[in-house]
């Protein structure tokens, strides 16, 4: 019995949580999938009937909005903080003074939920409380800093939002990737002459391609599952100026009580995830195979 019991115990403890995973996780991601295929409204209905609700979606202009919204915020985001992240982890990575508390200052807005970064965000881009209203306050009563109620430019203060949040994070990244270089390889670089900048151009940075990928997907992710950011921060407006696929699939299951359109605009978001981890995956894999 007890030989049995120490063969088996490790099977019963996954047990479930496998289980609960197999019906929370995949259960639900096929049932989406069903009833993308459906007309459910309100309420789902389980009769087949083809690929109306993607028809329906792609025809949608306030899709195309999210998906438009979606390119530009990735876009921005996963740059922005990447460059960011790299310059900050190369300022320390020189051993400055202090680095102990900037490390903390950098890293600390990811403690920090989305809905607490939108809502705080909100505050200091309101025209009417936060920056303009302090900048106009010491004099300089033409200034003006209105993005987050600017259709054309509310997308740009999402991205702002988004990669103060998330520029930290991939600092860390790429710090410990930095710490992590051969230390006589640097050694011989500087005896050969070789400025600072081309040590860090040539040999470092090449030698992160793997950090560059895993903080690729990282944000690459967090991009496409932005909601409760843009939700505290502009909510999706003004108007659809920033609505992304999260908020539109929310709005269509919540507030227009239509489950079929929110399945298959889940059901697009998925493959779009897919389509950025799957390769990855597949990369990797195939790297520690051969």
């Amino acid at each position: 019995m007890t030989e049995w019991l120490e063969r088996h115990m490790p099977k019963m403890v996954l047990a479930p949580s496998f289980v609960a995973i197999l019906i929370f996780v995949y259960g639900f991601i096929f049932w989406t999938a069903w009833v993308s295929f459906t007309r459910s409204k309100l309420l789902p209905k389980y009769e087949i009937k083809g690929l109306i609700q993607y028809e329906r979606l792609f025809a949608s202009p306030r899709w195309d909005t999210a998906m438009d919204n979606l390119f530009i915020f990735g876009v921005l985001f996963i740059v922005i903080s990447m460059v960011l992240g790299l310059l900050l982890a190369i300022l320390l990575d020189q051993k400055i003074r202090a680095e102990g508390a900037l490390r903390t200052i950098y890293l600390y807005p990811m403690a920090l939920s989305m809905i607490v970064t939108g809502t705080a965000w909100k505050w200091i881009m309101n025209p009417g409380l936060g920056i303009e209203a302090t900048v106009r306050g010491w004099g300089f009563e033409n200034f003006a800093f209105d993005w987050v109620v600017n259709p054309d430019r509310a997308i740009y203060a999402v991205v702002i939002a988004a990669v103060w949040q998330a520029s930290g994070f991939v600092m860390a990244l790429f710090l410990a990737g930095l710490r992590g270089v051969d230390e006589e390889i640097i050694k011989a670089a500087q005896v050969d002459g070789i400025p600072t900048w081309r040590i860090y151009s040539a040999i470092i940075i090449p030698s992160m391609a793997p950090i560059f990928l895993s903080a690729f997907i990282v944000l690459a992710h967090l991009a496409i599952k932005s909601f409760d950011l843009v939700i505290a921060l502009t909510g999706g407006g003004p108007g659809y100026a920033t609505d992304l696929p999260a908020t539109y699939m929310y709005a269509m299951a919540f507030s227009r009580g239509d489950i079929g359109q929110a399945a298959s605009s889940a059901m697009v978001m998925m493959g779009v995830v897919f389509a950025i981890v799957v390769p990855y995956l597949y990369s990797e894999l195939r790297a520690k195979h051969d």
